[in-house]
Order: C-alpha cells, then sequence, then structure tokens
C-alpha cells in the first residue's frame, strides 16, 4: 500500500473536562505509544493496537481528580471518529467479522458490522466494581462511545469467566480481532463499498 493509499486519521478533542489526541493507522504492526493517565485502560489500548495490528498514538489529560469516567469515554470519542475517517468511503473492505476470543477462563464472543448505522449490544458482567483503581462499568462506557462515533454495529457478549482483568481484556481482544477482520481489504470487491445500496 502506497503512503498515499494509508488508511489513517488523526483526531484531537478538547472540552473543559478533557484535551484528547489520537493517531489512528488501520494498517500498521500493532505499535502502540498510550498516556491516558489511567493504567489499565493504557494496558488495555494497548492490546487492543497488538492485536488489531493498529498503529495508535494516544495522549490525553483528564480530569483525574473526579474520577476515570471522562478521560475513558472522551477517548472512545475520538479513536472513534479517527477510525471512520481512517476508513473514509469503506471501499473494498470485508465489512463483517465475528470472534469467540478466549482468555484462560473467559470466553468472549465478538460481532461487527462496519454499517455506519451505529449501535451497542453489550452482554458484559463484572462481578467486582473495580480492577485495581479502575471502574469496570466503565468498559461498557469505552465501548459505547467507540461504536457510536465509529459507526458499527457492536455485538459484545461474555459467555463465561471469572476474572474481572480477563473478562475485561477479553472483551478489548475480541474487538481487535474482529476489526482487523472486518477492515481488511477484499480483492474480490474490486474497490466497491459493500453494501447493496452503494454506499455505507
Amino acid at each position: 500500500m502506497t503512503p498515499e493509499a494509508q488508511r489513517a486519521a488523526s483526531i484531537s478533542r478538547k472540552t473543559a473536562e478533557t484535551d484528547v489526541r489520537v493517531s489512528f493507522a488501520l494498517d500498521g504492526t500493532g505499535k502502540a505509544t498510550i498516556a491516558t493517565g489511567v493504567g489499565f485502560f493504557d494496558h488495555m489500548l494497548e492490546l487492543f493496537a497488538r492485536h488489531g495490528l493498529f498503529d495508535l498514538d494516544v495522549a490525553v489529560t483528564g480530569d483525574l481528580h473526579v474520577d476515570h469516567h471522562h478521560t475513558v469515554e472522551d477517548t472512545g470519542i475520538a479513536l472513534g471518529q479517527a477510525f471512520a475517517q481512517a476508513l473514509a468511503d469503506k471501499r473494498g473492505i470485508t465489512r463483517y467479522a465475528d470472534i469467540h476470543l478466549p482468555m484462560d477462563e473467559t470466553l468472549t464472543r465478538v460481532a461487527i458490522d462496519i454499517s455506519g448505522r451505529p449501535f451497542l449490544v453489550f452482554r458484559t458482567q463484572f462481578r467486582v466494581e473495580k480492577i485495581g483503581q479502575f471502574d469496570t462499568e466503565l468498559v461498557r462506557e469505552w465501548f459505547q462511545a467507540f461504536a457510536m462515533n465509529a459507526g458499527l454495529t457492536l455485538h459484545v457478549e461474555t459467555l463465561y469467566g471469572d476474572n474481572a482483568h480477563h473478562i475485561a481484556e477479553s472483551c478489548f481482544k475480541g474487538l481487535a480481532r474482529a476489526l482487523r477482520q472486518a477492515v481488511a481489504v477484499d480483492p474480490r470487491e474490486g474497490g466497491r463499498v459493500p453494501s447493496t445500496k452503494g454506499s455505507l
């Protein structure tokens, strides 16, 4: 792929609560430079990049003295916007993908349609409220923000699992692996948009 054809985008988003800068390259090597100020969240984004083979730069300054909510949600918004920009008109992509992602005792199913019609079904529950200092309810908040801004129809369901870290990790890894398949260029499409409507 020539540099001119690279699927990549950068987004800056600043509010009274956060200052978020992200760069997202779909056809990367899994290289990530992540600094959100939230350690567990950094870990999730690093493995998201690695398993999606995305190149990802994320720098966030947020109101962590309040809590982690705004930082996590606004990062999801910016990453979703960058993903959508990087895909442009979605010509030639595979579009659909699904995966069952095991993480030790946990199994999570992720199914994606890069549809342009954002919708999230998130059937994952945590038995604890925190992983270290990270609120487990923020996992869903990030997926919601990312899916809505990326234009994804996204279904995430943890079929079983006990350890909260494993459950969260299986969700992020599952999303990464499914996206990696869905954004792949299908040579049989011949550069067409994969829809009978002619647009997504």
